[in-house]
């Protein structure tokens, strides 16, 4: 993997880039759609490709282990063969799933002991076993097994966190370089910045993690209990110190607000499942604010469901789409996500467009706060 700084914003720290993956190139800043067991939920991937725009999906390695299992995905040639996307594919580590799964799991230095959600199996994931199973996966992207401490965590548990995940780092690292991917091209290695909401640790991981000289890094850990101002305050802290050359993750974030103040702080790559679960519950984001298409108000609205043109390729009424869900038909959940995936996509499209012009602070000062607003 390669990573070229094409652009810098000269009144903040938002920057565009090239990303070059053995399945093709990612320009960032990059929005990436969760396809959780090797799915975007409700989307088809000539939907993702056509409408949405992706250039990359991620995969989740705690779910894909559990099902279908390695086996299937090794006899099928990897994820990329197994679901047909053939576009660049990240994996997670499991790490946040296992720390959402706090009362049947159990963590060690050694690793994670865990039950699993479908059949409360017995399961342990270590450093080593975890990096076995994300090439089995074969994402162009791996990340490193981590713990995620709650987001409202003490001072020294989160301490004694960080010290572990910085010794499973180094053991991924290390089995990493020792093995080979299976499939016939490279893959890559992220590390992963944690120190929950305390200043002093962040700056100790993201220390530790830059020294590493990892093909990109992640920033995990935030967006999990701790307010707003200190999230915003942590991707201050750490990209003052992660390199300028290497791309720069933001795992799990976030809303468009979110995103906006994440790429003017420096960060190039963001997912998060809010486009698609909010759409399957009736809420659509729009650069006028978000809507409910349950609500009454859009009985017998029959414009377009964005009136900013961004339900690309889908001629949609307000009132089809709310007529759709008080259905309960399963096209509302396809159309909704679709426009909110498109959406996100668009936002970032638009952000690097504006970073590029050299006034991306200007523009995105005007439209943050109607963002937010319901409608």
């Amino acid at each position: 993997m390669t990573f070229e700084l094409q652009h810098t914003d000269p009144n903040s720290s938002a920057r565009t880039g090239l990303i070059t993956t053995a399945h093709g190139q990612i320009k960032t800043p990059i929005f990436m759609p969760v396809g959780t067991v090797g799915t975007v939920k409700a989307v088809h991937f000539s939907e993702l490709k056509q409408q949405v725009k992706a250039q990359i999906i991620l995969g989740n390695t705690y779910h894909l282990y559990l099902r279908p299992g390695l086996e299937i995905l090794k006899a099928a040639g990897g994820l990329h063969q197994f679901n047909g996307w053939d576009r660049p594919i990240l994996t997670d580590s499991g790490g946040f799933q296992v720390f959402s799964l706090t009362g049947i799991r159990k963590l060690t230095e050694e690793g994670c002991e865990f039950r699993s959600h479908i059949d409360g199996s017995k399961h342990f994931f270590t450093p080593e076993n975890v990096m076995d199973t994300e090439r089995i996966i074969g994402a162009d992207i791996m990340m490193a097994l981590d713990e995620c401490p709650p987001g409202d965590c003490d001072y020294q548990y989160a301490k004694q966190s960080l010290g572990m995940t910085h010794r499973w780092l180094d053991r991924c690292i290390k089995h990493f370089k020792e093995t080979e991917p299976l499939y016939g091209y490279d893959q890559c290695l992220f590390p992963i910045v944690q120190g929950a909401a305390y200043k002093d640790l962040r700056q100790e991981s993201a220390k530790y993690i830059a020294d590493k000289g990892a093909d990109g890094n992640a920033i995990g850990g935030l967006a999990v209990g701790e307010p707003t101002e200190v999230m915003y305050e942590m991707i201050e802290v750490v990209n003052d110190i992660l390199p300028k050359d290497k791309p720069r993750y933001l795992m799990g974030v976030g809303t468009p607000q979110n995103i906006l103040e994440g790429i003017e702080r420096g960060v190039d790559m963001f997912d998060c499942v809010m486009p698609t679960r909010n759409g399957r519950n009736a809420m659509l984001f729009t650069y006028e604010g978000t809507m409910n298409m349950k609500n009454k108000k859009w009985e017998n609205d029959f414009t377009p469901i964005d009136s900013s043109g961004c339900d690309i390729d889908m001629v949609c009424t307000k009132a089809y789409l709310h007529h759709l869900f008080k259905a309960k038909e399963y096209l509302a959940l396809q159309i909704a996500s679709i426009h909110n995936l498109a959406f996100y996509l668009r936002l970032v499209t638009d952000a690097r467009q504006h970073i590029e012009q050299g006034d991306f602070v200007s523009w995105k000062r005007s439209i943050i706060e109607q963002l937010g607003r319901r409608i």
